[in-house]
């Protein structure tokens, strides 16, 4: 319950900036004692956390961008916090992909973590429909070609050295798209997919969707990994980053994969090896790829930024006033249920026992 007048209020620690959802942020500051970081690195704010300045936070909001003030949630940085256990109970982490917060550091410490998922579904998913229209079409290379001042007159090879017009694209009607990884968005994605331009839907997930699920989704067809790999001729990648999901698109799989396959990315970078996503494209086994996520972000591999046969956004998946706004008001949703009902109302699927 909210604290009375004459109770102490709680504390929330905040990490990151409320860029549009201010109106809600002050209804939290009403109920709560906000604690905002003065550091500005990882070391100074574990020293800021031993210092006692975060002592009595039992909640977090967090951002994607507060990682370059905290690095990763692990218990190193849980551990920091005075008190033992550590007084923090619940993260609200702002974005659907969690990877930047050690959720089993945190179980082990009776921390939950909660992040937005349906939020950025429709934003992401749309920029997944540019992405592959984009590199189905071939447009990437007439892109490129128009700003060196050269009309249509883009390279046909992988690295810039042949000259000439790009070569032509293809039409998504009556193409396979390969969706690895169906939740929220890859769901999304399907259903645009199939609705507008009457692509056939494949799919490869933890689990398979109910049969009426499948039917809404286009006829929706679940298959094994290998035989999406085999029969895809535009993949998506819609897959959370964890330990298990690193490099599930390596050199082996690319061997999987017809000749031409157009590639998209909107999840994670780390999902895909990204030297071998170069070695691919390079030699043509890989037709063009779609990325709006990276290995090792900001640092994009040479190989992507040579390649006008790659369709490159810098991370611009929830770019968009709506879904910043809708994923600000979740994330804060979040908090708001932590300190008056001792809950979350989005945790994480690895904990959804506690």
């Amino acid at each position: 319950m909210t604290p009375d007048q004459g109770e102490a209020k709680p504390k929330v620690l905040l990490l990151g900036v409320i860029e549009h959802a201010h109106s809600s942020w002050a209804a939290v500051s009403e109920m709560a004692t906000i604690i905002t970081p003065r550091s500005t690195d990882r070391a100074s704010f574990l020293d800021e956390a031993r210092s006692g300045a975060f002592d009595g936070c039992v909640a977090a909001y967090r951002t994607f961008d507060s990682f370059e003030v905290t690095g990763k949630v692990d218990g190193e940085l849980l551990d920091a916090f005075r008190g033992h256990p550590c007084p923090l109970r619940f993260i609200c982490h702002n974005g659907a992909g969690y990877d930047q917060v050690d959720v089993a550091a945190c179980t082990a410490r009776g921390i939950r973590v909660s992040n937005t998922p349906t939020a950025v579904d429709d934003a992401t998913a749309d920029l997944a429909i540019f992405l592959m229209l984009g590199t189905l079409r071939n447009l990437g290379v007439g892109m490129a070609a128009l700003r060196r001042g050269e009309w249509r007159g883009g390279s046909g090879g992988g690295g810039g050295e042949q000259a000439g017009p790009p070569a032509l694209g293809h039409d998504p009607q009556g193409k396979v798209l390969g969706i690895l990884g169906m939740g929220g968005i890859g769901r999304n994605m399907a259903r645009k997919a199939a609705l507008a331009f009457g692509m056939k839907i494949r799919y490869h997930n933890r689990t398979r969707l109910d049969p009426g699920v499948e039917a809404e989704l286009g006829g929706a067809e679940y298959v094994d990994l290998d035989r999406l790999l085999a029969e895809s001729d535009v993949l998506s990648l819609n897959l959370p980053l964890n330990p298990n999901t690193r490099h599930t698109i390596s050199q082996a799989e690319f061997a999987k994969m017809k000749k031409g396959i157009v590639l998209v990315n909107t999840a994670r970078g780390a999902i895909i090896d990204e030297a071998a996503l170069v070695e691919a494209l390079d030699s043509g086994h890989v037709s063009s790829a779609g990325l709006d996520v990276y290995e090792q972000e900001p640092y994009i591999h040479p190989g992507l930024l040579s390649n006008p046969r790659t369709l490159l956004v810098p991370h611009m998946g929830t770019w968009t006033i709506e879904t910043e706004m809708k994923m600000e008001e979740w994330a804060i949703s979040n908090v708001r249920m932590a300190i008056e009902k001792g809950r979350l109302r989005s945790i994480v699927p690895e904990q959804r026992d506690m």
